[in-house]
């Protein structure tokens, strides 16, 4: 069975830094592109960051220079690390698993990010 378990976030104020971890079980962690995505009330699901198997990594604009996601194929699990946030990253931040050559994906249960002063 395969589950993915996120955590980290919580509140936090305008400028300041969370980093969100992903544990990753039932599947061959190291061959899956892993990303992260959030859905802010009322809007639509976004890629925020992904990084394939070989450790090339995309970002979405918004994020570029604040935010980085990193693997430790050891510990199955992905990490986001969030700097300088702002209010419009509030959202709820979902881990995915996508398997190599294949539509199949899974996604975590998403945990909370909550910037305000």
């Amino acid at each position: 069975q395969v589950q993915l378990a996120e955590s980290g976030g919580g509140l936090v104020q305008p400028g300041e830094s969370l980093r969100l971890s992903c544990a990753a079980s039932g599947i061959t962690f190291s061959i899956y592109t892993m990303g992260w995505y959030r859905q802010a009330p009322g809007k639509q699901r976004e890629l925020v960051a992904r990084i394939r198997n070989s450790g090339v990594t995309n970002y979405a604009d918004s994020v570029k220079g604040r935010f980085t996601i990193s693997r430790d194929n050891a510990k199955n699990t992905v990490y986001l690390q969030m700097n300088s946030l702002k209010p419009e990253d509030t959202a709820v931040y979902y881990c995915n698993a996508a398997a190599p050559l294949s539509q199949m994906d899974f996604w975590g249960k998403g945990t909370l990010v909550t910037v305000s002063s």
